[in-house]
C-alpha cells in the first residue's frame, strides 16, 4: 500500500470483482464483502461519521463543543499567522518531508510507489487510475507526522479532510484505526482498519493486524473472518493457517481442520507435528484411510530418525481400520531398523501383542506379555518410581489401559484383570475406573465374590454412580448379603452429609428412582411389606400422575417460533453497536445447517402469512420420578406386587388409585395378562372394601368377561346390593338387552323388585328365567315364593289360585332337589308363612330327620387359582336348627310348651 493511492486494484470494487481466484476458499458459507468502494465524499463520511458515533458512551451537548472549538481557534489563529510571517528553523524543504513520508509510511507497512526514473511509455501506467492529487498527499503527509508527535486529536480532522476528498485511499482509513487503537478505543480502530481493509483487499498485513486486535478484544467470529481474509491475501503464510486450524479444531469440524493442516504440509512437507495432527483430524472425521495414506508417505520416505509417536498412531490406525496384518508388518520394519525389539518403545511392543492376539497367535502373544512384556510393565513401574521427575508414569498407564481394552473387547477377560489390575498399583489416583473394569471381568468370569470388593472401591471415588450401587447390591443379595444391601441403598445417617447434596441442583443418589425400586424389591423379597409399600407407593402414584399429564400434551411437527429465531442467531450475530455486520458467530458445522432449515421455516411460515409473533409457548413434558416404569416386564411385576401388598395391608383406595392409572396408561405398553391381573384385583379389592362403589366397574368387566358364570354374577350381586346407584340398573338392563339368552341378570333382577315388595314384577322376571331354564331349582323357588307373597297381597283376587300354584312350582322345586332338606325347610316355611301350621309342622319335622353333608361354598372368578382353605365350621350347610326354631314357634302357640321345650334343647342349644 503506498501512499499515491492504495495500490493496484485496492481502490474500487469493479477491480475486487474481477480478482483471480487462484486462492482456495475456506469457508463456502461465507459471503463475499469485499466490494466495497466509496465513490464521492459523501458515502464514505457518512460511514466516518458513522464509526465516530457508534462508539459514543452518553450524548454530548454538541453547542458547547462547537463553542470550545471556536474559542481555541480564536486563540491559535494569533500564533499561526506569526508563524506563516516568520518560518522556523526546523521547518522541512518538500524533499526532506517527502522522504520522512516516505519512511514513516514505510514503518507502517506502507509503501509509496516512486515514480520511475525511465522514459515513460505510451497509456496509462497500471496502478495510476486512484493516483493522490497533491493535496491529499499533503495533508497525509502532515497526519502521519502528527501521529508520529502522538498529536492525535489534531490529526483526526485532517484525515476525515482527506476522506471527504479521497474516499478510496486506505492509508487515511489505517491511520485513523492506528489512532484509534493508541488512544484505547478499540471498536473504532477496529471499524476503521476494516475499511481500510475493504479498501484494500489483498493487503495481508491489514488483516493480520485484524486478526491481533479481534483477539484483543475477545471477539472470537471477527477473528475467524479476519483470518479467512489474510489467508486469502497471502496463502503462504503458514502462521495463519496453524491459528484458522485450530480455531475448526476447537469447533469440532475436524474435516476442514484436516484441510487446511493438509495445506501447511504442502508448504512445509517436512513438519512432522502438523502430519500428525492432520491424520488425528481425519480420524476424527471418520476418513481412516485417508489418515493412513497421509502418514504412509512419510514413514515409507524415511529409513532412519524415525518419528515413534507417528508410527504409533499409524499403527493405531491400522488396526481400527481392521488392518492387522499391515500393522505388523510395519512393527516388524520398525524393528529391523531400531536393530531389536527392545528398543522399541512400549506403546508399539503394547501394539505388537495386541496384532498377535487379533490374528489369533494366542500363544505368541502369551509369551510376549510373561516374557516381554510383564518385563517391561514391571520395569517401567520400577522405572517410574526411581526417576519420578521425568513423568513416564502417565504413559505406561495409558499403554496398560490400552492393552486391557484391547483384551476386555476380545473376550480374554482373564488377561484384561491382569492389567487393570496394573493399573491399581501403578497408578498414585485411581479414579474408580479401573476397579468397575476389573469387577465387570469378575462378574462375566462368574466370580461374583472376587467383584464385591472391587465394586467397594469404585464407590469409594463415585459415590453418585447409580448404576454401581445397583449391580453392587444385586451381588449382595445374590450372596445372602442382604442387610448390606440395604444399607447401600438407603440414605445416609448422617444430617449433615444429607444436606450437602440436597443443596446441590442435581437430586441426591438415594432419590432416584433406579435406587427405589431396587431397594422396594429388596424389601419385598425379604417379606418387610410395610418397608416395600412406604418405599415405592409415593414415587409410582406420582411416575402415573406425570405419564398422564404427559399424554394430555399433543406432540406438534413444528417448532416454536422462538426456537426457530434463537437458531437463526447463529447465522448472523447481532451487533447493534458496531458498524459492520453479518459477521457469523463461531459454531458447528451441526448448529450452521440446523440454523439454515430455521431460516427456511421461518421464510415459509412468512410466505404462508403465519404470525411469527405470536406466544405458541405450549406446555412441555415433565421427567416422571421413576422413567420407564411400564416399558418392561420387571417393572410390571413390581407395580402388579405392589396392588396386591396394598389389597393385603387393607389399603384398598390406594391400591384402587394404582390401578385405576396404571390401566389407564398401559394400553401401549402393559401385556394383556397383566391387565387382566389388575382387573381381577380390584373386582376382589371391590368386593371387600366397605365402600365397593370405586371397584364396581371392575366387577361389571369381570361378569362381561364371564356372562354365564354364576360365581362372576354372585360377586356382582353382592357388590351391587351394597351400592344404592342408579347406575347398577343400568348394567342389568344393557346386558339383558345384548344378551337375553343370559339367566342371571334377569334373576337379579326380580331379586331387586323382591326386595322392594314389588312381587308382581319379580314373579314376571322369575317366569322370563323360567322359559329359558325350566329345570332350574332356583326359579322354581323364586317362582313360588313371589306367587305366595303376592297372593297376601290386597289387590289380588285370586289369591287361592295363585297359592297354588306357586306350591306348584315349590313342589317342582322340591322334585328337582331330590327331596333334599333345604327344600324341605323353604315349603314348611311357606306353609307356615300363609298360616297352614300342620302341613308346615309335618315338613318342618321332615327336615329335622335329614341329615346334611357341607359343600364347598362356590368360589369367586377371582378366587378360582387360590389354594387357600376357607375357615368354616362344620354343619354350615345344616339348616335344622332353623326349622327346630319355626317349629318349637308352632308347638307353643298350640299350646304344647314341653314339646317346643324339648324341641329347642334338642336342636337350638350350643
Amino acid at each position: 500500500m503506498g501512499g499515491d493511492g492504495g495500490g493496484d486494484g485496492r481502490a474500487n470494487a469493479s477491480e475486487e470483482g474481477n480478482r483471480e481466484h487462484d486462492v482456495e476458499e475456506y469457508d463456502d458459507e461465507e459471503e463475499e464483502e469485499d466490494g466495497y468502494e466509496f465513490g464521492d465524499a459523501e458515502d464514505a463520511m457518512q460511514y466516518v461519521e458513522l464509526m465516530e458515533g457508534s462508539a459514543a458512551a452518553r450524548p454530548h451537548d454538541y453547542e458547547e463543543l462547537a463553542a470550545r472549538k471556536r474559542k481555541a481557534l480564536a486563540e491559535e489563529q494569533p500564533q499561526r499567522e506569526e508563524s506563516s510571517k516568520r518560518p522556523r528553523k526546523d521547518d522541512l524543504s518538500e524533499a526532506e518531508a517527502a522522504t520522512m513520508f516516505d519512511q514513516l509510511m514505510e514503518g507502517f507497512g506502507l509503501r509509496r510507489k516512486r515514480r520511475s526514473k525511465e522514459a515513460k511509455k505510451r497509456g496509462r501506467k497500471k496502478g495510476t487510475k486512484n493516483k493522490c492529487s497533491p493535496e491529499v498527499t499533503k495533508k497525509l503527509g502532515d497526519a502521519t507526522l502528527l501521529y508520529t508527535e502522538s498529536k492525535f486529536k489534531e490529526a483526526i480532522p485532517i484525515l476525515h479532510d482527506i476522506v471527504r476528498i479521497a474516499p478510496n485511499l486506505p492509508n487515511s482509513y489505517y491511520l485513523l484505526g492506528s489512532i484509534y487503537d493508541e488512544i484505547g478505543e478499540l471498536d473504532k480502530a477496529i471499524d476503521f482498519l476494516m475499511l481500510a481493509a475493504y479498501v484494500s483487499p489483498k493487503d495481508a498485513s491489514l488483516w493480520k493486524k485484524l486478526v491481533g486486535l479481534a483477539r484483543k478484544k475477545g471477539d472470537a467470529p471477527l477473528a475467524r473472518y479476519c483470518i479467512l481474509k489474510a489467508m486469502r491475501a497471502d496463502p503462504e503464510d503458514t502462521g495463519l493457517k496453524y491459528v484458522c486450524a485450530d480455531i475448526y479444531r476447537k469447533l469440532r469440524d475436524y474435516q476442514k481442520a484436516a484441510e487446511i493442516y493438509e495445506q501447511i504440509l504442502k508448504i512445509d512437507p517436512a513438519n512432522v507435528f502438523v502430519r500428525k495432527v492432520a491424520a488425528q483430524m481425519y480420524r476424527d472425521c471418520g476418513q481412516i484411510d485417508k489418515a493412513i495414506s497421509l502418514l504412509e508417505e512419510h514413514i515409507n520416505n524415511r529409513s532412519a530418525n524415525m518419528d515413534w509417536n507417528l508410527l504409533d498412531l499409524l499403527v493405531s490406525l491400522y488396526l481400527k481400520n481392521n488392518a492387522i496384518s499391515e500393522a505388523l508388518k510395519q512393527i516388524e520394519k520398525a524393528n529391523v531398523l531400531s536393530g531389536s525389539k527392545h528398543k522399541l518403545p512400549i506403546q508399539l511392543q503394547a501394539k505388537a501383542v495386541i496384532c498377535h492376539a487379533y490374528l489369533g497367535d494366542m500363544k505368541h502373544a502369551e509369551d510376549n506379555i510373561t516374557s516381554k512384556n510383564e518385563r517391561i510393565t514391571f520395569s517401567l513401574h520400577r522405572f517410574s518410581f526411581r526417576m519420578l521427575h521425568l513423568e513416564p508414569l502417565k504413559d505406561s498407564i495409558d499403554v496398560i489401559k490400552e492393552l486391557a481394552s484391547t483384551f476386555e473387547n476380545m473376550g480374554r477377560y482373564e488377561y484384561a484383570v491382569k492389567f487393570y489390575l496394573m493399573i491399581e498399583n501403578i497408578a498414585d489416583h485411581n479414579d474408580g475406573g479401573s476397579y468397575v473394569k476389573v469387577a465387570q471381568c469378575y462378574m462375566i468370569l462368574e466370580e461374583k465374590r472376587k467383584a464385591i470388593p472391587y465394586f467397594y472401591k469404585a464407590i469409594q471415588s463415585m459415590e453418585d454412580n447409580i448404576d454401581i450401587r445397583i449391580t453392587l447390591s444385586s451381588l449382595l443379595v445374590d450372596e445372602n448379603k442382604t442387610d448390606e444391601a440395604v444399607t447401600l441403598l438407603s440414605p445416609p445417617e448422617s444430617s449433615e452429609f444429607q444436606s450437602a447434596h440436597t443443596t446441590d441442583q442435581q437430586k441426591p443418589w438415594w432419590c432416584d428412582g433406579k435406587v427405589k425400586m431396587q431397594l422396594a424389591k429388596i424389601f419385598y423379597n425379604k417379606g418387610k411389606l410395610e418397608k416395600f409399600v412406604d418405599t415405592i407407593f409415593l414415587p409410582v402414584l406420582e411416575t402415573l400422575k406425570v405419564e398422564q399429564y404427559n399424554q394430555k400434551i399433543r406432540p406438534t411437527r413444528k417448532l416454536q417460533n422462538a426456537i426457530l429465531h434463537d437458531r437463526v442467531k447463529v447465522l448472523v450475530e447481532p451487533r447493534p453497536d458496531r458498524v459492520f455486520q453479518g459477521i457469523r458467530p463461531i459454531a458447528s458445522p451441526g448448529e450452521l445447517q440446523q440454523a439454515k432449515r430455521a431460516k427456511k421455516s421461518i421464510e415459509k411460515r412468512a410466505a404462508a402469512n403465519e404470525d411469527l409473533n405470536t406466544d405458541d409457548s405450549r406446555r412441555t413434558k415433565q421427567v416422571p420420578p421413576l422413567p420407564g416404569l411400564l416399558t418392561n416386564e420387571d417393572n410390571h411385576m413390581l407395580v402388579l406386587n405392589l396392588c396386591r401388598t396394598l389389597a393385603l395391608l387393607q389399603r384398598y383406595l390406594e391400591a384402587l388409585q394404582i390401578i385405576n392409572r396404571t390401566l389407564k396408561l398401559g394400553s401401549n405398553g402393559l401385556s394383556v395378562d397383566y391387565q387382566e391381573e389388575l382387573r381381577s384385583l380390584g373386582a376382589q379389592i371391590a368386593y371387600r372394601s366397605p365402600d365397593p362403589r370405586h371397584g364396581f366397574k371392575y366387577v361389571c368387566y369381570a361378569v362381561k368377561q364371564h356372562p354365564y358364570s354364576f360365581s362372576a354374577w354372585n360377586s356382582y350381586y353382592k357388590v351391587a346390593s351394597r351400592i344404592e346407584d342408579a347406575s347398577t340398573n343400568k348394567f342389568i338392563l344393557r346386558t339383558r338387552e345384548g344378551k337375553a339368552d343370559c339367566v342371571p341378570p334377569i334373576i337379579i333382577s326380580g331379586h331387586r323388585f323382591t326386595a322392594l315388595s314389588q312381587h308382581q314384577a319379580a314373579a314376571r322376571d322369575y317366569l322370563e328365567a323360567y322359559k329359558l331354564e325350566p329345570e332350574n331349582p332356583l326359579i322354581n323357588l323364586c317362582i313360588g315364593t313371589a306367587l305366595i307373597n303376592l297372593a297376601l297381597g290386597f289387590r289380588l283376587q285370586n289369591k287361592n289360585q295363585c297359592i297354588v300354584q306357586g306350591f306348584a312350582f315349590l313342589y317342582k322345586y322340591l322334585r328337582l332337589c331330590g327331596n333334599k332338606q333345604e327344600a324341605l325347610y323353604n315349603i314348611a316355611r311357606a306353609y307356615h308363612h300363609i298360616g297352614l301350621i300342620t302341613l308346615a309342622a309335618v315338613y318342618y319335622e321332615k327336615a329335622l330327620a335329614t341329615e346334611v353333608k357341607d359343600l364347598p361354598i362356590p368360589k369367586l372368578p377371582y378366587e378360582s387359582g387360590s389354594c387357600a382353605e376357607q375357615d368354616l365350621r362344620p354343619g354350615y350347610c345344616d339348616v335344622r336348627r332353623e326349622a327346630a326354631f319355626n317349629l318349637h314357634l308352632i308347638y307353643k302357640k298350640s299350646g304344647a310348651t314341653d314339646l317346643a321345650r324339648r324341641i329347642l334343647k334338642t336342636y337350638c342349644t350350643v
